[in-house]
């Protein structure tokens, strides 16, 4: 029976109700630190922000970071909190300097709410302003005060220190900060801001050449031509060419790093197609100036309005109080800096021309052998056999729609286990017939002529972009044996070749399964490593029995439940820290079998003395 709707049944929230009982309107998600994305790094996030704010008005040139287990503190050296409006500018949204257009101009933190939701989410939380040779200190617990600590005299220099622990209760018993999400973060504040040093832990982080530095650590492979750096007042560009498939941007607003784009970036793909047809004469087809380009743009604007509270897409934004639009600053910076670059520098603009020419041909040759995998597709009225689809996909107007998930598991006995178990709400299952192709050297027609990668795509919806990715998820689902591991190295190769946004986007994951089964009458325990299993083997003493999976197949549909519902363990796969995708492509996948063999020779570990189990 429905319950009564009355007037008992309208409830008003506090704030710090309201952002502890629903924390995604202010950091967007949860999550346990697996994502670079999660709630988690959007705190440190939000809190490093006010830092830079006050370094960009010319305030504190550093700012260190530490982490601590979970503890994470935070300390700049900018003008320091006013002492006696600590806990309000910490602690009651809606208050802040921001506000003042005078005080801070061109801001990122805008509306008053990050470093209290960052308060709120914080099992605990503390804040010290150092001021003019005073000092005052805050602690919180969960948002509500504990502590107000009265002002003293201080020897500290002037600014801000902030520590916090998010709460498990809201991110989970085993959320974790991983180290490589921090340390990008902290390379694009110092890519955006030059002249400011980051430290994290003791190591630092310093940009001499701005967006370009950021360029030259993300590529993926070699540049086809010199890295093309433009500056003027409130905006920088950089940009190449590579030879990978797919467009790849990095955009920022006010120093934020806009992950889903916004209109900044739109108007600088504009920009870029027209000044490049203008600039060669000719009607160059978009796809094909924009086919394998590496570019970040910056740019700083007066009161941004973006999409959501995590900032991660600008809606609009004006360039100053009388200014132009962002498009038409956009599109003129581009089409005067960008064109006189190229008439003074012709090797570039020459190399540049080729590529586009390059892509044209091999876009005209792929439509071909698409028209054609379609049209044999329909002749046998082939739909997509492999796919045992789920309900639910991502951009569906679902609360659910996120927990799309696509597994891909190698032959029909572990397709079977993981179908009779999935939620079929949510995950949905990719069954391979065998090892697929290894796809290193070989162009992306290979996808239209091999029926199982044509499917593979099909089943993702990501032949022309990734805008209409049909799964949060895409989740590598293969045996832990030798075969298996091929598997998964032969995936992860064909992804980050044709389809390296998926990685770049954290879409893409390796399903951990458990190696071993211990259990005796009362328990059962599975266990993923070694170290797992000996302890799970002192816990239920001598009366135990060790089950050693070899696949997923053998395990059963039972048994798999618990490893793909709310105790699922994935592994991310990551661009992090990799140099040169093209290396170790070429390196793992190519056809320098002496050069492989030697390493494997180099690096093999003997086990001697094995005894059977």
């Amino acid at each position: 029976m429905a319950q009564a709707y009355t007037e008992a049944s309208i409830k008003t929230l506090s704030s710090l109700e309201h952002i502890r009982l629903r924390p995604g309107m202010y950091i967007g998600r949860l999550g346990n630190g697996t994502h670079a994305e999660d709630g988690i790094y959007v705190l440190l996030k939000e809190t490093i922000d006010n830092c830079i704010d006050e370094f960009t008005m010319g305030q504190g040139k550093k700012i260190e970071v530490d982490l601590t287990e979970r503890t994470l503190r935070v300390r700049d050296y900018g003008r320091g909190i006013p002492l006696g409006k600590l806990i309000d500018c910490v602690s009651i949204i809606n208050t802040g300097a921001k506000y003042d257009s005078e005080t801070f101009q061109k801001s990122v933190g805008l509306n008053g709410v990050g470093q209290k939701a960052v308060n709120a989410l914080a099992f605990e939380y503390r804040a010290q302003a150092f001021r003019d040779g005073q000092s005052k200190l805050v602690e919180f617990e969960k948002g509500k005060l504990r502590k107000d600590h009265k002002i003293v005299k201080s020897e500290e220099r002037n600014g801000t220190l902030v520590e916090f622990t998010p709460d498990e209760q809201l991110f989970g018993k085993d959320f974790k900060f991983r180290a490589e999400f921090i340390e990008d973060m902290l390379w694009n504040y110092a890519f955006l801001n030059r002249g400011l040093t980051l430290t994290f832990n003791g190591k630092s982080f310093k940009s001499e050449h701005g967006l370009r530095d950021l360029l030259t650590k993300n590529l993926s492979g070699e540049p086809l031509y010199p890295i093309i750096h433009l500056e003027g007042d409130d905006i920088e560009v950089a940009f190449t060419h590579g030879a990978h498939y797919g467009e790849e941007y990095f955009s920022f607003v006010n120093g934020q790093h806009t992950t889903m784009g916004g209109t900044h970036l739109a108007a600088f793909r504009e920009a870029l197609v027209d000044t490049v047809r203008n600039h060669f004469k000719k009607d160059f087809d978009a796809a094909d100036i924009r086919q394998s380009i590496d570019a970040a743009v910056s740019v700083r604007v007066m009161e941004p309005i973006f999409e959501s509270q995590t900032k991660t897409k600008l809606g609009s934004a004006a360039v100053g109080p009388d200014g132009p639009s962002l498009k038409d600053f956009i599109g003129k910076f581009m089409q005067q800096s960008l064109d006189v670059f190229l008439h003074k520098n012709k090797e570039t603009a020459e190399a540049m021309k080729r590529k586009i020419e390059e892509s044209e041909i091999e876009r005209k040759e792929l439509a071909g052998i698409r028209n054609l995998a379609r049209e044999r597709a329909k002749k046998a009225s082939l739909h997509n056999k492999k796919l045992r689809d789920c309900r639910l996909h991502l951009g569906d107007r679902n609360e659910r729609a996120e927990e799309s998930t696509l597994f891909i598991v190698e032959g029909d006995s572990a397709a079977g286990s993981l179908t009779a178990t999935r939620d079929v709400q949510t995950q949905a299952v990719f069954a391979l017939k065998g090892k697929p192709l290894n796809t290193y050297g070989l162009s992306k027609k290979v996808i239209y002529e091999n029926e199982e990668f044509h499917l593979l795509q099909s089943a993702l919806n990501i032949e022309e972009a990734l805008d209409g990715l049909r799964y949060n998820k895409v989740v590598i689902a293969t045996d832990a044996d030798v075969d298996g591991m091929h598997i998964r190295l032969l995936l992860i190769s064909f992804f980050l070749q044709f389809f390296p946004d998926l990685i770049r986007n954290g879409h893409l994951f390796i399903l951990e399964t458990p190696l071993f089964r211990v259990r005796n009458k009362r328990e059962t325990i599975y266990c993923y490593n070694e170290e797992e299993k000996q302890a799970a083997m002192m816990k239920l003493g001598t009366s135990h029995e060790i089950t050693r999976f070899k696949g997923l197949g053998e395990i059963s549909a039972g048994e798999f439940k618990d490893f793909i519902g709310e105790k699922i363990r994935l592994e991310p796969v990551s661009l992090n820290h990799l140099q040169n995708s093209d290396d170790l492509l070429s390196f793992y996948m190519g056809k320098n079998t002496p050069d492989r063999q030697d390493f494997i020779i180099g690096n093999l570990k003997v086990e001697k003395d094995l005894v059977a189990v």
